[in-house]
């Protein structure tokens, strides 16, 4: 059994890791920034010790680092860094006694995809500050491995889908009529020919990924894509989502003016953000190294988000 710190404890990937640690045997602490309840309920959660923690706050005071170390972790999960100095002042804290960091990356680590599948191997280019952060702690994190400090361990999951938060849909957006449109016929609009590709996974199977990394020591030093088996396209994911209410979709394949003009600009610049980059991710060395094997599909983990969606009022599927 090993005492886990799992920082960022309520959020999409902890809702379901925490739980599974513990049916583990591991011992769970669960760091939080307030209150709010998991996601996904699960009654392991009366056997955690839950902390709630400012990171932002602390880490401008230099004491969130301590504050983690002074839990005595074996293990540390870290799903909330966003910055190269965030990481430097935990990696400084936990060097003393060298848990291992388990930190979640993300595929947009890699920018634009030039070859696909692609592998953790291939240079990172990433765009956009979420992407060139993650980059540079992957970066921070491997250096201070090699060295013989904080052994670690990073983890890149694709877009993280399932229920009780907004899913990116078939357009590449957070556009709750995408769902409408596609479940009663209606026409929509999709750029680039549908062809931008999304590489989807199920919180359920990034959990899966982290809580096997936390026991193997060959991992240690390298990153992992935590993806569901295969990418899909727009349109194809707009043909699967529509064949569940027995539907063809009806799409429009349009320039971008006019898919701005269709959606709104905001939802469009997320749209292009997915689709400039197109990433299918391959997770060979996940399957070897970690035995990670996704249960979901990108459509079933959509098709889970998608019921929570409408049983919660999130989203309308009813003839107007």
């Amino acid at each position: 059994m090993s005492r886990v710190v799992v920082v960022g404890a309520t959020g999409h990937i902890a809702s379901y890791l925490v739980p599974r640690l513990v049916r583990a045997g591991h011992e769970v602490v669960a760091l939080s920034r307030g209150t709010r309840e998991p996601y996904h309920p699960a009654p392991e959660w009366s056997r955690v010790e839950r902390v709630a923690v400012d990171r932002e706050a602390e880490d401008r005071a230099g004491t969130f680092g301590a504050r983690v170390a002074s839990f005595a972790p074996d293990v540390v999960v870290d799903l909330v860094c966003f910055t190269a100095e965030s990481a430097a002042q935990l990696v400084e804290a936990l060097r003393p006694t060298r848990p291992l960091l388990l930190h979640c990356g993300t595929i947009w680590v890699h920018g634009p995809a030039d070859r696909v599948p692609v592998t953790e191997d291939e240079p990172r280019r990433p765009v956009g500050d979420y992407g060139i952060g993650k980059a540079a702690i992957e970066e921070l994190l491997h250096r201070e491995t090699r060295r013989g400090g904080v052994p670690s361990v990073v983890l890149h999951p694709g877009h993280i889908t399932g229920p009780g938060w907004p899913v990116i849909t078939p357009a590449g957006n957070l556009d709750p009529g995408v769902w409408r449109a596609l479940a009663l016929g209606a026409p929509l609009p999709l750029p680039e020919l549908g062809l931008g590709v999304l590489h989807h996974v199920h919180a359920d199977d990034v959990a899966q990924a982290f809580e096997r990394a936390s026991t193997r020591p060959a991992a240690i030093g390298s990153s992992f894509h935590v993806v569901a088996e295969q990418a899909m396209t727009l349109r194809g994911l707009a043909h699967g989502v529509a064949g569940w209410f027995g539907r063809e979709p009806v799409l429009e394949l349009v320039d971008w003016p006019t898919f701005a003009s269709r959606v709104g600009a905001e939802h469009a610049r997320t749209t292009h953000e997915h689709v400039s980059r197109s990433i299918s991710a391959g997770i060979e060395r996940a399957r070897t190294l970690l035995g990670y094997a996704p249960r979901y599909t990108a459509l079933d983990a959509l098709r889970e988000a998608l019921d929570w969606h409408v049983a919660n009022g999130q989203v309308d599927l009813e003839p107007s």
